[in-house]
């Protein structure tokens, strides 16, 4: 502000206030003892404010504070678990808050800065970033259930078969298991002893013996490179949607996302920024 500026909002606000807040002289300008007694009490909370500013305009630019993330659990474990402690390693200063669900989330609404998710769950108007490549679902059999029970040549012979299902969190509605035939979408309604609402349990359990599961083929890399589990039937299996890491649309975007975005978009093959 111009002194002259300044000098005009002194004497509006002396107006305001009945009061004298500078004792003023040809020579020289002076805070009265009304203006001292107002200085005491506001100085302290501009001090505050300009604190908050200057903390404000440090984390535009610095990783610094809460980052709290959403992701699903496929996604947590295929794509981010492995990394995410290379990453807090490297931004010791960011606190990192992950919520890791399969509902559907309200991300203003809940206060995320970002998540990562299937590209056919993401809202319209976020900000989307592809992470993974397309994934595809398989079959999963321990060697054990296989020799106890034999394995399926086609998916109607699951009918036949104790079927570990899925039963998802935003409707309850279980997990349809679709298969591709010649093109054309093939449902197949399974059924079984057990229903999980995440796919790890569903997975263990096919470990386990217990039954087939319907699992991403990524997230049972390592089940399946053992030999815990074998896949079957995998030429029906669709391909279905790749990974996002996905934000609200913003004008400025402050240093903790855009390191949380540059770290993994660099981590991953192939990505690229679409809406």
């Amino acid at each position: 502000m111009t002194p002259t500026a300044v000098s005009k909002t002194i004497k509006l606000l002396e107006r305001e206030l009945g009061v004298r807040l500078l004792n003023r002289t040809t020579r020289s300008v002076a805070l009265s003892d009304a203006g001292a007694e107002l200085l005491s009490v506001v100085a302290p909370a501009f001090q505050d404010v300009g604190a908050s500013l200057e903390q404000v305009r440090s984390s535009a630019h610095n990783p610094q504070g809460e980052l709290r993330i959403n992701a699903s659990h496929v996604a947590f474990a295929t794509l981010i678990e492995h990394e995410l402690y290379n990453f807090s390693r490297l931004y010791p200063q960011l606190a990192i808050q992950f919520s890791i669900n399969n509902s559907l989330v309200d991300m203003v609404g809940e206060g995320f800065d970002a998540g990562v998710r299937l590209g056919h769950t993401l809202q319209s108007d976020m900000v989307a970033i592809q992470i993974s490549g397309y994934q595809q679902r398989v079959l999963v059999a321990s060697p054990d259930y296989i020799a106890r029970c034999g394995a399926p040549k086609t998916p109607q012979e699951l009918l036949s078969h104790n079927c570990i299902r899925q039963r998802m969190n935003i409707n309850g509605k279980l997990y349809e298991w679709v298969f591709q035939d010649e093109g054309r979408a093939l449902t197949i309604d399974v059924a079984g002893q057990l229903i999980f609402d995440e796919m790890r349990a569903a997975l263990n359990a096919a470990v386990a013996g217990i039954g087939i599961a319907y699992v991403f083929k990524d997230f049972a890399r390592e089940e399946l490179l053992s030999g815990s589990v074998v896949s079957l039937l995998e030429e029906w299996s669709p391909i279905t949607d790749p990974f996002y890491l996905y934000y609200p649309q913003a004008k400025h975007m402050p240093a903790k996302l855009r390191v949380f975005i540059d770290y993994f978009r660099g981590k991953m093959v192939g990505a690229q920024c679409v809406k």
